[in-house]
């Protein structure tokens, strides 16, 4: 019996695009971290952990966008698939947005901190929202769920609420140690621009 492989574009755009986010991230991310010959700091176990978590989370959703899928809506989950798609290439569009206009500026979430040498950025996606990659993420995980046909576009929401605390910590530390970041925060919105 031969083996017919069958290839769909729609799966093939999902894992494009978490490829092209990671690589996006990891190219800039070796640009702005360690000058030559610098030794890099142990990090500590909340940290490695984070990390790990991450790591981990990635490789799940990776892998099931090339397996079958996981808690099926229904079969008829193909009206979700052009609306799960959209949100995620907005998502991925808006992350990406905000990773290049951040520049320098960015920080792994598990480094969250205020680098020395951190300015207050104010252009682009960041002059209407404070976290444009987390919104895109979230997006472009609710979106990968969709066009997935999976109910686990509801963990979505969970994670929302662990982003939502994450953002208010690093409000916080900005806030304290970064001048002009508090008038900012009164001139803009957390997620949604005018809304949230």
């Amino acid at each position: 019996m031969p083996f017919n492989l069958v290839i769909d574009p729609v799966r093939v755009l999902l894992l494009a695009g978490l490829v092209f986010h990671k690589a996006l991230w990891e190219v800039m991310k070796k640009r702005t971290t360690l000058a030559p010959g610098a030794a890099k700091a142990k990090q500590p176990l909340p940290q490695l952990l984070t990390k790990f978590i991450k790591i981990a989370i990635l490789l799940g959703i990776a892998v099931q966008t090339v397996t079958p899928t996981i808690f099926p809506i229904a079969d008829q989950s193909e009206l979700l698939r052009p609306v799960g798609v959209a949100i995620y290439l907005f998502g991925l569009a808006v992350a990406v947005m905000g990773r290049l206009h951040l520049g320098d500026n960015w920080l792994d979430i598990e480094a969250a901190g205020v680098k020395r040498e951190q300015n207050t950025v104010a252009h682009g996606i960041y002059a209407y929202i404070r976290h444009p990659i987390y919104t895109g993420d979230l997006f472009l995980l609710l979106g990968l769920e969709l066009a997935l046909g999976s109910w686990l576009f509801l963990g979505v929401f969970v994670l929302a609420l662990a982003v939502l605390r994450q953002a208010v910590v690093e409000e916080r530390k900005l806030m304290e140690s970064l001048p002009g970041y508090a008038s900012y925060c009164q001139r803009t919105r957390r997620f949604i621009p005018f809304v949230v």
